[in-house]
């Protein structure tokens, strides 16, 4: 991780089961500037029950009122296809990153696909055994915070904290809180963990984005933060980059016109675009932080600032007054902070109106 925002273009399953449209996603996350394009990697049966509810927003996407497993089952990517699509995405240089969302797909992700990130979604936060296999990956991890409070956001941590400094003990919960309070575990997770702010709703209204929680976490855990948007249009992640997020998530389509869950809620490649620049311009915008004059205003301190002037005619010997002394454009000459200093004084020289003292 650099001080540049790492832009994450989620695709998602926006490839409908469809390994030539995931390819498609590829191309426009590249030709967005994205650094990133993440996937979902699942098997349909390991996800979800027979009694898995499509979500409301799901139903009212896709029109239908089918089970989850069902909708799952269409939009699931086979492995064989991960391997063509990493492929692809090395041939075009942008990162390959996909969100498992089960052991089998994890373990997939780490020994056939080797990937250097991982990514934890918001809703297995509070998966406890999915947790601690990835944090004995060994890969930095992106963790999603949608849905959760402080203690949950915790509890987590601390599972992960364990994963990645502990081999020997049985995983409890008093071993998750003993690892999250010792330096070794606060050292992992400084080094390896990512937060990202979530409000997992789609569209997420703005009411309840709260962006202002990164700063919460951020000072909570001492740890990296970012936000995973899920709002319309690209403002919100632009703002997010302006309050501290060092990862920026955002779901991308071809079209929301097209079929599937998550696609109305999605930018469109044209879009994408626009997020990616507006968030490089800002980032060139936030700067150093050092307050100081920056190269292109210099020049203008001379036309903008004053200098000491004679006021009227001054004689030489006169005594510098309120009355003879005035601050006016260009400001080349002696500064008007020196005013106090030269009242009372006698001036060496004789000067003319609107001439600068010396």
């Amino acid at each position: 991780m650099t001080n540049k925002t790492l832009i994450i273009a989620e695709a998602g399953v926006n490839h409908n089961g469809d390994i030539e449209l995931a390819r498609k996603l590829v191309d426009a996350a590249v030709a967005a500037g994205a650094d990133i394009v993440k996937f979902q990697t699942f098997k349909a049966s390991n996800l979800a029950s027979i009694h898995a509810v499509q979500a409301k927003y799901q139903a009212k996407n896709l029109g239908t009122s089918e089970s989850q497993l069902a909708m799952l089952k269409r939009l699931e990517l086979p492995y064989e296809s991960h391997d063509e699509l990493i492929r692809y995405c090395d041939a075009k240089k942008i990162g390959f990153l996909s969100t498992a969302f089960d052991e089998q797909s994890l373990d997939f992700l780490k020994t056939k696909l080797k990937v250097s990130m991982l990514k934890i979604p918001s809703g297995e936060i509070t998966n406890g055994p999915l947790l601690l296999a990835h944090a004995r990956c060994n890969k930095h991890i992106i963790l999603s915070t949608g849905m959760a409070n402080l203690g949950e956001i915790e509890e987590a941590l601390g599972v992960l904290a364990f994963g990645m400094t502990n081999n020997r003990d049985t995983p409890s919960k008093e071993a998750f809180e003993l690892a999250l309070a010792s330096k070794e575990g606060q050292a992992a997770l400084r080094d390896k963990v990512t937060l990202l702010h979530c409000t997992t709703e789609y569209p997420a209204p703005l009411e309840d984005i709260n962006l202002n929680a990164m700063a919460t976490m951020e000072k909570a855990f001492g740890l990296q933060v970012g936000y995973s948007d899920h709002s319309k249009g690209i403002i919100v992640p632009i703002a997010a980059v302006a309050k501290g997020a060092q990862v920026i998530e955002k779901h991308f389509t071809l079209s929301r016109d097209m079929e599937g869950p998550d696609h109305k809620a999605s930018l469109e490649p044209d879009e994408l675009l626009e997020m990616v620049q507006a968030i490089r311009n800002i980032e060139k915008a936030l700067g150093c932080g050092r307050k100081c004059a920056m190269p292109s205003e210099v020049k203008n301190k001379a036309v903008a600032r004053k200098s000491l002037v004679a006021s009227e005619d001054i004689a030489k010997g006169d005594k510098y007054s309120a009355t003879n002394l005035t601050a006016k454009r260009p400001g080349n000459g002696l500064s008007p902070m020196s005013y106090w200093e030269l009242l009372g004084q006698t001036a060496a020289n004789a000067y003319q109106m609107d001439e600068q003292i010396k």
